[in-house]
């Protein structure tokens, strides 16, 4: 028994060791084989790999993926005008030498990704100083970005300690003012808005004020003009009833005198309620006695 036993633990033994020799770098990695320390070797291509137990070697993996570094500081750059804009963008990127790249940056993607963003921040200040903000926005925006990459690509090519990696492309997202000029800018306008919106107003009240006028001053001439010509009118028809009046009654004074006295009484018993006192032989009831002017 303590025979298999013994045989059983070898195995066990010699299985964990060789597993321990063993590894495999995905397509997406690099595999850094450390001994005592020192990188000894880049595993570059995918698949099974050999080394030596630990602690005579460790190895390590480091991505060889195209990497994105994206903008995030909001912090402000001037112009060539001394005009305050952030500048948003984008960097693509790749671990190229994982060798230099762990003894120069440091041992993950994190360490690159830090020290690239301060060099791009760095020649995205220096070539916007250069330029007005009218070029940025429009004529030499593609000269900007083609300047900070190669900025950028000298930097981390440098000669006494490249960094083993390469940039593939430099972008720029977005271009603004400063969140101060913009307030201010947006305020100006809208002060602008109101000032043109308030003349409008006025100058439209004013507008009304001289529609109304002239709408009265008509409304009063077409009134006095049809009250004039009604007047006129109207005196044409009392002269018009007057003259067949006159007419009427010229051709038979006792008819005329009789209408002219049940016109008054039509006019004295208008109501029922009324009471009149009257002497009967006086001369306004001489039509209902039958008596005619002149005592016929």
């Amino acid at each position: 028994m303590n025979k298999i036993g013994l045989v059983i633990s070898s195995l066990l033994l010699v299985v964990v060791i060789a597993s321990s020799m063993l590894f495999v770098v995905d397509q997406r990695q690099f595999g850094v084989v450390y001994q005592l320390g020192q990188i000894q070797r880049v595993v570059t291509e995918p698949g099974l790999n050999f080394k030596l137990p630990p602690p005579f070697q460790n190895v390590t993996y480091v991505d060889k993926r195209l990497l994105t570094l994206e903008s995030s500081d909001t912090e402000p750059m001037i112009t060539a005008e001394r005009q305050r804009v952030v500048i948003d963008w984008f960097v693509r990127w790749r671990i190229s030498d994982p060798s230099a790249y762990i003894r120069n940056v440091g041992l993950d993607e994190r360490a690159g990704a830090i020290q690239l963003n301060r060099v791009v921040r760095n020649s995205f200040q220096q070539e916007v100083n250069k330029r007005t903000v009218r070029e940025l926005l429009s004529t030499r925006r593609e000269e900007l970005m083609a300047d900070v990459k190669r900025e950028v690509l000298a930097a981390v090519r440098g000669a006494e300690r490249p960094w083993g990696m390469d940039v593939v492309d430099v972008r720029i997202t977005r271009i603004d003012y400063a969140e101060t000029i913009t307030r201010s800018v947006f305020e100006r306008m809208e002060a602008e808005r109101k000032r043109v919106a308030n003349e409008l107003r006025s100058t439209g009240f004013a507008e009304g004020e001289k529609i109304r006028a002239d709408a009265d001053r008509q409304r009063e001439i077409i009134v006095s003009t049809a009250f004039r010509d009604a007047q006129k009118i109207k005196g044409e028809g009392d002269a018009e009833a007057a003259r067949l009046y006159n007419d009427a009654f010229g051709r038979d004074p006792a008819f005329a005198q009789f209408y002219r006295s049940l016109e008054a009484y039509r006019a004295s018993f208008n109501s029922k309620n009324d009471v009149l006192v009257m002497d009967p032989s006086s001369e306004f009831f001489r039509a209902m006695r039958g008596s005619t002017p002149g005592g016929r």
